[in-house]
């Protein structure tokens, strides 16, 4: 289990309200992707559905309900009913929420509590949101949400507004660097820079030896090389055939490079440059993963994106 510095304020309150005669039924656990939220869910509720002098199962527990996403198709529910690999849904649906409800209707199964962990419930799709608010709304004896979210903004109001908020500072570079020593992976001061606080992301960009590919984006960003060079140079980087976890990873690597560059410059020209090349970016992300893109091609195509951010340059599509 990872050891999350940033947890220490989480738990005091979490404990404090464990303690109190009326626990909160509904929690959101809000900060930033790669903080450690869902771990902290899963070990919150197994804190909250224990039961004195009864057994508690080291692995599945039968009172805890994890909400994630899940197969996109029937043909990926075919597949993972049969033990295969399968793509997944970009959403959390209604018919997940209609299945966790049908389960609250009867009793938790070792105690008197029943844990509810969504994550991350920013991405419920609509329906499967208003159907969830019936449940915060009139929750069952018993039973208790942990919401986990990284954009707390795109829940519903009435959502929020029935849940208390623990919130999940972002990680220090110190931090970050002991905790990517302690997985054996090096400490990129560069992937470190860009994961802003975020250990998730120094992970994915430390798996993915993503420091020369930051070192090529900053520099097209900055303007400090010749754009065309470096744009084959990244794209050589990533991979004329890189899979999609490798691609999103520099996707997001770009994200984090374009906004901190943003943030630090006083050339309010170059900023507004940086600022539509990050909202591509965010597009072209989004795309990605559904989008018939060559993939020999997506890696000139952020290039693109990155040149155009550049002091001075032309925008990159004329």
């Amino acid at each position: 289990m990872t050891r999350w510095p940033n947890h220490e304020e989480a738990w005091r309150q979490w404990r404090d309200a464990l303690k109190g005669e009326r626990l909160h039924h509904g929690w959101l656990l809000a900060g930033k992707a790669g903080l450690g939220k869902r771990d902290f869910a899963m070990a919150a509720a197994r804190e909250l559905v224990a039961e004195p002098d009864v057994p508690q199962p080291s692995g599945n527990h039968p009172d805890i309900i994890v909400l994630t996403y899940g197969p996109k198709d029937d043909k990926g529910e075919k597949a993972q009913a049969d033990g295969k690999p399968f793509d997944l849904a970009r959403s959390i649906r209604i018919k997940q929420i209609r299945a966790m409800q049908k389960r609250l209707i009867t009793r938790p199964t070792l105690g008197n509590r029943r844990a509810i962990i969504i994550d991350p419930a920013d991405d419920l799709e609509k329906s499967a949101a208003n159907a969830l608010l019936k449940s915060l709304e009139e929750p069952p004896a018993g039973t208790f949400f942990l919401l986990v979210t990284h954009r707390s903004a795109r829940l519903l109001p009435t959502i929020r507004s029935r849940c208390r908020t623990l919130r999940f500072p972002v990680l220090s570079d110190r931090q970050l660097t002991a905790m990517l020593d302690e997985q054996g992976l090096p400490p990129e001061p560069a992937a470190i820079a860009a994961a802003e606080g975020s250990f998730g992301a120094a992970l994915r960009f430390a798996a993915q030896d993503l420091a020369p590919v930051a070192k090529v984006i900053t520099a097209l960003i900055t303007g400090a090389e010749q754009g065309l060079a470096r744009r084959g140079e990244l794209a050589r980087l990533i991979g004329p055939r890189a899979d999609r976890e490798r691609v999103q990873a520099v996707l997001d690597l770009a994200q984090a490079l374009v906004a901190r560059t943003a943030r630090a410059s006083d050339d309010p020209h170059h900023r507004a440059r940086l600022i539509d090349a990050y909202t591509a970016l965010v597009a072209l992300a989004g795309e990605a993963p559904t989008a018939n893109f060559d993939p020999g091609l997506l890696p000139f195509e952020i290039g693109s994106l990155l040149v155009a951010a550049a002091p001075a340059s032309e925008p990159a599509h004329g």
